[in-house]
């Protein structure tokens, strides 16, 4: 019995072929949306647990200085000859060819159990690591990039992240130029009862607990939760398609599950075969999205993980690893999402009456009560997003505010299309006209799934598009400011640094030290820059806000300039007390706007910094040229001192690179608009094809009285694009929404800065016509069965019992 019941289930997909591939799609690219997400995100998370283990950081406290300065290595000898078991670390980045190296120098004798990151256990290897030049451990993807410029022999080994490399502590103080400093102390589980404190040493010095979440994966939960969050939008288009395609599949076998009730099986039964048929097709089709989305992951990684590096100098590999927390996360997400989209037709099934009617319900047709139930929702989700973006605080609430925003619009849609279409037809002037727009406002409820996730796509395309092109507005006249000077310079050695400081002073209008240092300020680490007095910086520097006579105290001195990301997240106001790394007290007189990077930074006068930080750097300058060719000095330098290439930089290509990370940072985002309208236009083609098998009714009479099949071709085809085009002007205001929404709450709580809105109408224009484009190509073929129905179909309608 149950096996007969389930053939005469099935049977339906074998003859609605078209129907059943309209729902794997739908839930196949839907779960290949979010895995692919997932994936991405998943890979770049091991990433950061893998830095975040480097040499026990996850496992064993350290010890640091309070501001985050560095460490002399007589205190580490100081600490040693007290009773403490700790191993000295030294960090820091070295220049190589055109790109960056992490360098981790330890000592491998004194690293306590637990900590090692590579075997270093052989004699001979051991003597070859510590003994000049040493040895640099890397993994295989970033010796292939160091090939032809190694600083110092290489090894390979694999539990090495990619872009960092092991080396001594003494062969790294060497790379670095930081001689007799170390950054921190790694502390052996194992201590002495007997031993100095801390403060005996230094007073600067504290134990900084294990982080078993580390500080990049922190720093870019941002990002990542942008991601998600677009995934799962993307995710909720394709549900559009599921829930319509099964309410109509439920719906056409109303008469299947009649029959089956009267001859003896049971609701629970029924029930039963239905969720398994639902289970076996989710979960296939889950499988499939999981390969979809393991290829669109595949590609977007290498842009995600260049936005990474750009932004947050995190390395991420670029190739993918099948992970389970992300395939069996799609695959679950892919069942829940059938099941949910099932939920109320399968309650239909198990209190549907035994003889109930066989026709299919007027499923296209909405109350009144439920419209105004849509309302008054739609009306609730808007109050929450004001509320939300009024006094909430914090990322979530960000989101929260987002998602409060589109629900309220979708559900909103179908309410004002009718009130449009019920208007329209008060005013239409002949009996064909009333009929139509009679006609489109019944069709409202039937099209409303799709009509809602063309809005959603619409919004995020328009919102997102805001966002990203005022964005790009923005930063390209933000970098004309910033990089005001033609050259920027960096020298291999302090000495090097002041040789070309004096050469180029004779042949530019001014050398601009570019100096700084790293620490621990207003409560989280930053940088310092120290800034000479020059018109370039009076007349370019991008500032938000500013005390009167700015430019005379940060030279005098006494304030200093912080980023926009600092002031907004500490908290801070002009003219409250700052204190910098290393103790320096002064105050807050401007704040600079600071886009693409996630840190903490402050400038003060240069006589300040290098009374403060004499050890500093001093290898990086910028040179304002007013009048002689650039060009010409930029190869000059190249000759006279041997510079790499990269080592002098004209302001072009540091555009140019900067435009390249901001284009790649939103590859992602752009890939996802894409495919999230191309769900939607799918949706779209899924419902009209679901009810041109149900127009019958409505279009018999007109074709008895005289219209032709042409013409009423061209009625329907004129109801499906003014629908659409109801929905793009209904999507705008929504989308602009959106992406005020983006640029001044989310944006802010994720990255630290705010930015301007410009509007951008072409585009509005533009994508009217793909979403115009979109509705005519989900037309075309529902309009062509529709041709195509012979008169003998047509003059059923009247014979049959409606």
């Amino acid at each position: 019995m149950l096996a007969t019941a389930l053939r005469a289930l099935l049977s339906h997909w074998r003859r609605r072929p078209l129907q059943f591939a309209m729902l794997f799609l739908g839930l196949s690219l839907a779960t290949a949306l979010w895995s692919g997400v997932q994936a991405v995100n998943a890979e770049a998370r091991a990433s950061y647990d893998r830095a975040a283990a480097m040499l026990g950081g996850d496992r064993l406290s350290q010890i640091v200085t309070q501001d985050g300065s560095s460490i002399a290595q007589t205190d580490y000898i100081a600490l040693r000859r007290g009773g403490w078991l700790v191993s000295p670390v030294l960090e820091g980045d070295l220049r190589v060819g055109t790109g960056r190296l992490h360098i981790i120098g330890l000592d491998p004798i004194s690293l306590p159990e637990g900590a090692s990151q590579v075997d270093i256990s052989g004699g001979g290897d051991l003597i070859a690591f510590t003994s000049p030049p040493g040895l640099m451990i890397v993994n295989a993807a970033t010796a292939a990039s160091l090939r032809g410029k190694e600083p110092a022999p290489l090894t390979i080994s694999e539990s090495v992240p990619p872009g960092t490399a092991i080396v001594d502590i003494g062969i790294a103080q060497t790379l670095l130029n930081q001689p007799s400093m170390i950054s921190r102390m790694i502390v052996s589980p194992k201590q002495q009862e007997r031993r100095v404190t801390l403060e005996d040493v230094s007073a600067g010095l504290i134990v900084k607990a294990p982080d078993p979440q580390g500080d990049l994966s922190r720093l870019t939960g941002s990002f990542h939760l942008n991601l998600t969050a677009f995934g799962m939008l993307a995710f909720a288009v394709g549900l559009f398609i599921v829930y319509s395609a099964i309410g109509l599949a439920f719906e056409q076998r109303r008469s299947t599950f009649r029959t089956l009730r009267s001859i003896g099986l049971s609701a629970r039964a029924l029930v039963g075969l239905l969720l398994a048929e639902l289970l076996a097709l989710s979960a296939v089709a889950g499988l499939a999205g999981i390969a979809l989305g393991y290829l669109m992951a595949s590609a977007l990684l290498p842009n995600v993980a260049a936005t990474l590096q750009g932004l947050y100098g995190a390395n991420v590999p670029g190739t993918l690893t099948l992970r389970p927390e992300w395939w069996a996360t799609g695959l679950g997400i892919a069942i829940l999402g059938t099941l949910v989209s099932a939920a109320q037709s399968l309650w239909r099934v198990w209190r549907m009456p035994i003889l109930a009617p066989a026709h299919p319900r007027a499923w296209a047709l909405a109350s009144e009560g439920l419209l105004r139930f849509q309302a008054v929702a739609a009306i609730l989700f808007l109050l929450l997003s004001f509320g939300l973006a009024k006094w909430g605080t914090g990322l979530v609430a960000g989101f929260g505010v987002l998602g409060a925003l589109l629900l309220g619009s979708v559900l909103l849609l179908p309410v004002v299309l009718s009130l449009l279409l019920a208007a329209a037809q008060r005013l239409a002037a002949g009996p064909l006209s009333s009929w139509f727009w009679a006609d489109a406002r019944q069709q409202v409820s039937g099209l409303s799934l799709a009509l809602m996730a063309l809005l959603l796509a619409l919004s995020a395309n328009v919102g997102v598009g805001t966002m990203v092109s005022s964005f790009r507005l923005t930063f390209t006249g933000w970098l004309d400011q910033r990089l005001a000077a033609q050259l920027y310079v960096t020298a291999r050695s302090d000495a090097e640094g002041s040789e070309i400081s004096n050469w180029a002073s004779t042949r530019v209008d001014a050398v601009l030290p570019v100096w700084n240092t790293q620490g621990n300020f207003a409560g989280q680490m930053g940088q310092v820059f120290g800034i000479k007095d020059d018109p370039l910086y009076r007349r370019n520097w991008p500032l938000l806000q500013q005390a009167p006579d700015v430019w005379d105290r940060v030279e005098a001195g006494s304030g200093a300039l912080i980023n926009e990301q600092l002031f907004r997240r500490a908290h801070l106001e002009l003219g409250a007390p700052l204190v910098l790394p290393g103790g320096w007290k002064t105050v807050v007189v401007g704040v600079y706007s600071d886009y693409g990077n996630p840190t903490a930074q402050a400038m003060v006068g240069l006589d300040g910094f290098m009374t403060h930080y004499p050890e500093a750097p001093r290898l990086r300058y910028a040179l304002r040229i007013d009048a002689a060719d650039p060009n010409a000095i930029a190869d000059e330098l190249r000759s006279v001192f041997d510079l790499p290439s990269q080592n002098v930089v004209d302001q072009a290509s540091i555009k140019e690179k900067s435009l390249e990370i901001f284009e790649r940072t939103f590859a992602v985002t752009a890939v996802l608009n894409v495919m999230t309208l191309g769900v939607a236009g799918l949706a779209m083609f899924a419902s009209l094809l679901t009810l041109s098998g149900m127009r019958l009714p409505q279009i018999a009479p007109l074709w008895a009285l005289g219209l032709t099949m042409r013409h009423l071709v061209l009625l329907e085809l004129a109801r499906t694009m003014l629908l659409a085009i109801f929905t793009f002007v209904a999507a705008v205001p929504v989308g602009i929404g959106m992406a005020w929404v983006l640029l001044s709450v989310v944006n802010v709580e994720a990255f630290g800065w705010r930015l301007p809105m410009h509007l951008f109408p072409m585009d509005w224009v533009v994508l009217g016509f793909y979403a115009l484009a979109a509705a005519l190509l989900a037309a075309l073929i529902p309009l062509r069965r529709l041709m195509l129905i012979s008169p003998a179909d047509l003059l059923k309608v009247f014979s049959n019992e409606r």
